[in-house]
């Protein structure tokens, strides 16, 4: 049912942000003559690597710096590659992967391997036990996560630090109680977050209420408080000890 239900609203979705696609692809591309999409590398069902694609939002070769989080004032972001970030247009591309079957239109999202699963806990495998997905209650949660990590002397320790403890968290939430009905409910709160993320945050945070979950994760996400350092799900005190 669930592949059913991705199979019929990607191509749905597909056909309906094709004329903005087609006009950012066109926007990238006159920006330095090199194609509009950048192929990544992730890690999906069962550990398994696939090309996620993307539609390009940094310079040519953005990943050769070695690093893998990006901060709202990374300079591999180019202009209309900001445009293309604030209005989640690198992600409505990934439609032709849930299409062919490697994502979800909901699921945990795509993580890389170097520094992302190969620093995954026992518990946290099991993210990797479903197909990684388009959005989450992560992707509401967290959808500021360049402003996050805004002026991080080392970005990807900041969000293994800040943000990996709580994505995994809510990952393994959603895993315990994924249904078509839950999915439908966080796609539409992922759109309105475009245009009001307090409106879908609190729908989050009644959401986890209403499914019980630990008071630490309904609290952080409220996110009216800043983020500290907190181990991962099934992790210690390692990370907390290191200094943002």
């Amino acid at each position: 049912m669930k592949r059913y239900f991705d199979v019929c609203v990607s191509i749905v979705g597909i056909l309906a942000a094709a004329p903005f696609l087609l006009i950012f692809m066109y926007l990238v591309y006159k920006q330095d003559k090199n194609s509009p999409f950048y192929i990544a590398p992730r890690v999906g069902k069962g550990g398994e690597l696939f090309r996620m694609v993307k539609l390009r939002s940094m310079s040519i070769n953005a990943d050769r710096s070695g690093v893998d989080s990006t901060s709202l004032d990374d300079a591999r972001i180019t202009p209309v590659g900001k445009m293309i970030r604030k209005y989640k247009l690198d992600e409505v591309t990934q439609l032709f992967n849930v299409l062919i079957g490697d994502m979800s239109l909901v699921g945990p999202r795509p993580n890389v391997k170097k520094g992302g699963t190969d620093l995954y806990t026992d518990v946290e495998k099991r993210i990797l036990s479903v197909k990684p997905g388009i959005t989450d209650f992560s992707s509401i949660i967290f959808s500021d996560e360049g402003e996050i990590l805004l002026g991080k002397e080392d970005p990807d320790l900041s969000y293994n630090q800040l943000i990996r403890p709580w994505k995994s968290r809510l990952a393994l939430v959603y895993i315990d109680h994924q249904s078509i009905a839950l999915d439908l409910k966080i796609i539409l709160f992922t759109v309105i977050a475009i245009f009001d993320k307090n409106r879908s945050i609190r729908w989050v945070h009644g959401k986890l209420k209403q499914l019980n979950v630990d008071e630490k994760m309904i609290e952080i996400a409220k996110r009216d408080a800043d983020l500290k350092p907190f181990p991962p799900p099934g992790g210690n005190e390692v990370i907390v000890s290191l200094e943002v």
